[in-house]
Order: C-alpha cells, then structure tokens, then sequence
C-alpha cells in the first residue's frame, strides 16, 4: 500500500505558534508513514516546518505587529488583487501537483478569514477531485471570540459542506470547543479531539535559573518584559533570572534590557534550550499562548501568564483564566500589568506550585496520526 499523501495549508501571520504546532503535527504523521507537504504562506521560520516534509512556500503575506488587519507582502504593500490572484494560483497548482489524499487547513474555516481569496477557491477544487480527499480543519483547543454577526454561522456552513473532520488540538478536560464557538452543537458529530500537541517532556537543563521571563517572538511582549524585570528588585531574594526578549523585539529595546543584566539576571534574545530551562526552573513568566502554555504545563514549573490582549484578542485571556481556575497558574490581565502586580503574581505562582494537579493528554500530533489512519482506512 502506498504511503497516504497530505497536503497542510497554513498561514502564519503574527509569531511563530501556528507554525510551530503544525510542524509537531506534520512530523509525527511523517514518522507514522505519511507523505507530507506543508505549504505555507508567512515568512520563513528557521526549524519549520522541519526534516522529513515537503515544504512549498507561497509568495509570503504578513500582518501588522497588533491585531490582525492591514495585510501586507513581504515589501510592507497591501498585497492587491494581483498578489492575492498570484497565491491563489499558487495554491490551485500545489493541490494540482501533490494530489493528496487528505487535505488539513490551519485554523480555517474558524480563522484565517482573511485568506479566503484562497481558501474558497482551493475548497472548491479540492471538492471537485477525484477521488475527492479528506478534508480536515486543524485549530487549536480555544478560538478566538467572533464579534461579527454571522461570522460562526459561516464557519459552520463551510464545515458541513467541505469538511470530513474537525481535529481539535486539546484535552476535553481543559477545555471544549463550544466553550468558545458558541454553535459547536450543530458540528458536534465532525469533531475529534486529539489532545495537545506538544513536545515531549523536557531533560531539565543543568542551567539553572529561578525564574525564566519569556516574550513568546518578542514582537508584542514589551510591556511584560518591563514590568517583569522591574518586578524583580521589588522581591527579597530574587535568586538567578532568565529573560528571554524574542528574535523580533526591536534593538534599541534589547539593548536596554540587557544592559540591567548582571551575574544573577542574563538576558537573551533567544534560547534554544528554553525548554529544558524551564524543567529546571521554579517560575515561568510568560505570555499564554498555546505552545509555550504546553512547554510550561509539561516541564512542571510554577506559571505567571500574561496573555496577549491587543487588537481585541480574547485566545490568551481565556487559557489564562482557564488555568487560573484549575489552580495551574496564575494571571495578570495585559491592560493592568504594574512591576507591584507581577511581583505579587510571583509570590502566588511559587506558593501553589505543585499543588494542582490534572491529568492531560499532551500527545496530540501522534494521536492526530492515528486519528487520520483511522479516517482513512474508514473511507477507503
């Protein structure tokens, strides 16, 4: 039997998440015998989407730093009916040349609306294969709140019309889909939940540090990074910090923290062991986004959020106060952080640290492996 063939669409735009989780997800359906090609249409990531897989890069579209509107290519230009006419005939070609058996969108139809001059395209070809594939929508466990009328009942139409499955990335004892889609009932017999995706737990690094700050790809998490190393003179006995500002926070600002670095507070703009950091470590401050939430939840450490909150982003709250509730971390709200807060914050972090306890599946990208085998034997 032929190895089964998969084309996965996504589209980062701010950071590196998406990316990120689709490649674990991408890796392991390579490692379970699939034939993988991931076309992407962001800037390129370094390690992305990773060995093993076929990658295809679109002419790249990007996005402002807060929020997301303002599309733009790679030259800072909206991208125009020219740019947009050029993708989508990029994409049409791929599905052409791949023929897949199975088809995965990244966050669409629940998000990435703003790449529908694409998708609706590419969701019509892909209906009028054949053999038609199976098409899934790959999302994360909790979605950003639509404001816009009609916004969910559209993302349900698209899914009874094109989709075979909905694959969502997390454990139903953390959180479900209709906790932020309000219409999940009417998709209720499409949807699968493969656990999180995550790495595997960390070696604890022989490094040590009390605390590790983080700011995610340092793009939008100043106003932590300030408060955060403000904080730390406001704490008798800080111990050793790592602070962690991000590849894309601007230099001026770099330079401003790490001249406060000393023997007991070093500053980086990247780490690759920052995993294995936080398997040593007592604290993580960090922002709430879904991979770096799944490295702290699966090194063990104590955890102070602040989720990401501009442009009416409601994703990172959510998790936060999700954790908060379970005794799994705690939280401070983006709008309000203060150097006073972030040290009570820490105090509190480091008081309940180990006391919680859930059992979550954390194995989402070879579940995800198993769970498509299994559709597809089914339809085959």
């Amino acid at each position: 039997m032929t190895s089964p063939r998969v084309l996965f669409y996504v589209q980062h735009l701010l950071g590196i998440g998406h990316i990120a989780r689709a490649s674990l997800v991408a890796s392991a359906l390579a490692e379970d015998g699939f034939e993988v090609t991931m076309v992407t249409g962001g800037l390129p990531v370094p390690g992305f989407p990773g060995p093993g897989i076929n990658h295809i890069r679109l002419m790249p579209e990007v996005t402002s730093r807060e929020g997301f509107s303002g599309l733009q290519d790679i030259d800072g230009a909206t991208l125009g009916p020219d740019g947009e006419r050029q993708r989508m005939e990029q994409l049409l070609a791929v599905l052409g040349d791949t023929k897949p058996d199975i088809v995965i969108t990244e966050a669409f139809p629940f998000g990435r609306r703003q790449m529908r001059f694409e998708l609706l395209p590419f969701l019509d070809a892909i209906k009028a294969m054949h053999p038609k594939p199976l098409l899934f929508a790959s999302i994360r466990d909790i979605l950003q709140v639509n404001k816009k009328p009609g916004r969910d009942e559209e993302t349900v139409a698209l899914i009874k019309q094109h989709f075979h499955r909905v694959l969502v990335h997390g454990d139903e004892n953390l959180t479900r889909i209709e906790d932020t889609f309000p219409l999940a009932g009417e998709i209720a017999d499409k949807v699968l939940y493969t656990g999180l995706v995550a790495p595997a737990a960390p070696v604890p690094s022989p490094e040590k540090y009390r605390v590790v700050v983080s700011a995610g790809g340092g793009a939008v998490g100043q106003k932590l990074l300030n408060a955060a190393v403000a904080a730390r003179d406001l704490i008798a006995s800080p111990g050793r910090w790592c602070v962690i500002t991000g590849p894309n926070l601007d230099a001026a600002s770099f330079d401003s923290f790490a001249s406060k670095g000393d023997g007991e507070m070093e500053v980086f703009r990247f780490r690759s062991d920052f995993r294995q950091l936080l398997g040593s470590a007592e604290l993580s401050i960090s922002q709430a986004g879904y991979n770096t939430v799944c490295d702290v939840l699966r090194a063990g450490c104590g955890s102070l959020l602040v989720p990401f909150a501009a442009g009416g982003e409601t994703e990172q709250t959510a998790r936060a106060v999700k954790l908060r509730e379970l005794g799994l971390a705690e939280f401070i709200e983006e709008a309000a952080i203060t150097p006073d807060l972030v040290a009570s914050g820490i105090g509190k972090a480091l008081a309940q640290r180990g006391k919680a306890h859930l059992d979550l599946n954390m194995d989402g990208a070879r579940e995800t492996a198993r769970l498509l085998r299994r559709e597809i034997n089914r339809e085959s």
